[in-house]
């Protein structure tokens, strides 16, 4: 699955912008900035935001490069015994790492194994590495009745076997990483998870569908 577009209310969209410009070094275009075949929309928040869930799919044989270039511009986030990588195995097969973002957003940088033939650079690692956005959070209150709809609607199903209050859904592309609304983000298990406005576009069978829950984000089928 491809995440095509994500709507992000900001409380200064300007000052956000700026961050994945200067800090990851993404090309900006008006209030929009590209990653790969995904485009991240910043647009003043007209309520309190939160802190939101967003992954970046890097070259596996990148990550080592990534992970410093990362941790020399922004701030790393830990897990409570001070980790700053890890690593998952199963079907995920994955390297991560994460770092704080504009309005407490909790970002991610990962390398999945499934992406080995990526394109890849040398050298210092340099935003324009960066994949595509790779996941996005969103929580609810009803984690299943969400995973029914988007399967049965949009086409899209689990990733990884779901766990009470988590699921994952869609491929090592794409992940709608859908979680309750009561469930902290990782790695710090701190901050609780917002997504109220945001706007999701994905590549499924059906465009035009649109799904829209109860938190506040809305999904869409480019």
């Amino acid at each position: 699955m491809r995440l095509r577009h994500l709507l992000l209310p900001c409380l200064d969209p300007d000052l956000t912008l700026r961050f994945y410009r200067d800090v990851l070094q993404l090309p900006l275009a008006g209030n929009s900035v590209r990653i790969g075949w995904s485009t991240l929309e910043c647009v003043q928040a007209q309520q309190p935001v939160g802190s939101v869930h967003l992954a970046f799919n890097v070259a596996p044989a990148r990550f080592d490069a990534a992970a410093a270039w990362v941790g020399a511009r922004a701030a790393l986030l830990t897990d409570p015994h001070g980790q700053e990588r890890f690593q998952l195995d199963g079907v995920w097969q994955s390297q991560s790492v994460y770092f704080a973002g504009p309005d407490g957003a909790v970002l991610e940088l990962i390398a999945r194994n499934a992406l080995q033939d990526a394109p890849t650079g040398q050298g210092a690692f340099h935003g324009s590495e960066l994949l595509c956005l790779s996941e996005i959070g969103l929580p609810s209150s009803n984690v299943a009745a969400v995973t029914s709809s988007v399967g049965h609607h949009f086409g899209v199903q689990p990733f990884a076997p779901t766990l009470e209050g988590f699921a994952a859904l869609g491929d090592d592309h794409g992940l709608l990483i859908v979680v309750d609304q009561a469930r902290r983000w990782f790695p710090q298990q701190r901050q609780l998870p917002w997504a109220s406005g945001l706007r999701v576009s994905v590549d499924a069978p059906q465009p035009g569908l649109r799904l829209r829950d109860a938190q506040g984000w809305e999904l869409l089928a480019a």
